[in-house]
């Protein structure tokens, strides 16, 4: 019977691991849902890398299987092992094919940086007058005056080239601190400790913090961002899908870092403008600092006694109409 040359069982294998790798490289499901425009650019990043993962790992433990098979020592065989010295052009075939990959992802993964808008804020930080080790395993970087507010971002995630000098639709202030993240809307004035967005809407957060560094990640965005003393920083992105989704904070940051936890609220534009009233209602209540709240947790006497005023009826008259209701 002839012997199946090498040539041929190398071309079928390879295009089997081909086949397996990318079946499973592009169908996996270890990441979340996807939920903003960036969101698809880092998964067939993450994919093609995946693939080749895959692909490599099975010639690695494929070979080093058929090796242990093959070339085992076989029963009353005490003979040395064929001598080796070395094969030039395989050493130079299993180099260049990595630095080849390498190379290809580095230029992929630029090109996804950019898409998503890495380089568009573009200018250099204002580095901070001094950094600090605070006590802890935290390291911060701290302002000779942190009274001063700070300037425009210079460094994050911007505008992608597509909507690049364009203002964002909705701007919001984040600021880190341990251990909660607050959101303050410009705009409305609102302050709130979880992140509210219509789906759809260009948002730019500008993001700070007051004592170490944290990091704003959303996985479902499959964005993620530092936010650092005294350096603004920038997140410009796009929800496409409707729902909740964790806000985390994903640099060490103290002792209870593993709480500085929230949410973002992806709203339909009917359910945001709702929200938005809700909350400016809110603020006519004297409140020193309006925080997130939904006036359905109100009673009807207590949602409308701030308005007494303005109707022309007395607190009697609004407990009367609201007791015969």
């Amino acid at each position: 019977m002839q012997q199946v040359p090498v040539s041929l069982w190398t071309l079928v294998a390879g295009i089997v691991i081909t086949a397996i790798s990318i079946l499973i490289g592009q169908s996996h499901t270890l990441l979340p849902v996807q939920a903003s425009q960036q969101a698809p650019l880092v998964d067939g990043f993450f994919n093609v890398m995946f693939t080749i993962a895959i692909a490599l790992f099975l010639v690695v433990e494929g070979t080093i299987i058929i090796f242990l098979v093959q070339y085992r020592q076989r029963r009353g065989d005490d003979t040395d092992g064929i001598p080796v010295e070395g094969n030039l052009p395989l050493e130079v075939f299993w180099t260049a094919i990595p630095t080849l990959i390498v190379l290809g992802l580095g230029i992929y993964s630029v090109d996804v940086f950019n898409r998503m808008g890495g380089f568009e804020p573009g200018d250099h930080p204002h580095l901070p007058a001094h950094v600090a080790h605070m006590p802890g395993s935290a390291i911060a970087a701290t302002l000779s005056d942190t009274s001063q507010p700070t300037t425009a971002p210079t460094i994050g995630i911007g505008a992608s080239p597509k909507v690049i000098g364009k203002p964002a639709d909705l701007v919001v202030d984040v600021k880190g601190i341990q251990y909660a993240w607050i959101f303050n809307y410009p705009e409305s004035g609102i302050t709130s400790g979880e992140l509210h967005i219509p789906v759809g809407a260009d948002v730019q957060l500008n993001l700070s913090a007051d004592d170490v560094i944290h990091s704003f990640w959303v996985p479902n965005f499959r964005l993620k961002q530092d936010a650092l003393p005294g350096i603004p920083t920038e997140l410009r992105f796009v929800a496409t899908k409707p729902g909740t989704y964790p806000v985390v904070c994903a640099e060490l940051c103290g002792g209870y870092h593993g709480s500085m936890r929230t949410q973002v609220f992806v709203h339909t534009p009917e359910e945001y403008k709702s929200w938005l009233t809700e909350n400016q209602v809110a603020q006519k209540q004297n409140l020193d600092q309006v925080v997130a709240l939904n006036p359905a947790e109100l009673s009807t006497s207590e949602f409308l006694a701030p308005h007494i005023h303005d109707m022309g009826i007395s607190a009697a008259t609004l407990e009367s109409v609201v007791k015969s209701h």
